[in-house]
């Protein structure tokens, strides 16, 4: 068993409950309402400044050529598929531009974009991977509930979000961060606590991000 695997089994109740979210259970059902589907996206969507310079920090920080090469790629793909999906959606769902770019921040929301920011100042290999490894798996985990693509969702705001997670490529992706990450397991006692607590804290909060998606209240707790 790899860091990456342990670190994932000490935290297995809070990884299980999001992936097996009725969140996602809804989603995947074709059933998920349109204001929870636009309550998730708008914030998530706010996760993409620093989802985007974690992957940049990545590039700076990893050990190789051919590391920076595969972080470089997928910042490309980030910037273009999955914007572009989040852009049709807002407009499906008449997202005003406000709620788009500045919207109220639900405590979720901030707590998580706080987690990738303090990580990303950190400006440690490991501690990068940590955020963006539990946020690539786990969205891998919950999409390949959906099985072969003739079972997905009808709905194209539904099934292309199961397809940016459930592809050859993403799952490949997944599976290389997970082996980089378990090759740069940290030695140093303190650093390997605090990478270990930075993974734990991304799988709470990746379940309480589901959670805060189907609170009705408008801006997620």
């Amino acid at each position: 068993m790899g860091f990456a695997e342990e670190l994932k089994h000490e935290c297995i109740n809070n990884w299980d409950a999001a992936i097996n979210h009725p969140f996602v259970d809804q989603l995947l059902g074709g059933n998920l309402s349109d204001d929870d589907l636009r309550r998730y996206l708008v914030q998530d969507y706010q996760f993409c400044d620093a989802f985007t310079a974690l992957l940049g920090q990545a590039v700076a920080s990893a050990p190789s050529l051919s590391s920076r090469l595969v972080f470089a790629r997928v910042l490309g793909a980030f910037a273009s598929d999955e914007n572009t999906y989040f852009q049709d959606c807002f407009n499906e769902l008449n997202v005003a531009e406000a709620d788009r770019t500045g919207p109220a921040l639900g405590t979720v929301t901030r707590d998580f974009d706080s987690l990738m920011r303090t990580a990303l100042s950190t400006r440690s290999y490991p501690d990068v991977l940590a955020v963006l490894l539990v946020a690539e798996w786990l969205y891998g985990d919950w999409a390949a509930r959906a099985g072969d693509p003739e079972m997905w969702p009808a709905a194209t705001k539904h099934s292309e979000w199961i397809r940016l997670h459930n592809n050859p490529e993403y799952n490949a992706w997944v599976t290389w961060l997970r082996e980089e990450f378990n090759a740069v397991e940290p030695v140093n006692p303190e650093v390997r606590a605090r990478v270990t607590e930075t993974f734990r804290e991304a799988v709470r909060l990746e379940l309480a991000f589901f959670d805060a998606a189907l609170v009705p209240s408008g801006v997620p707790a």
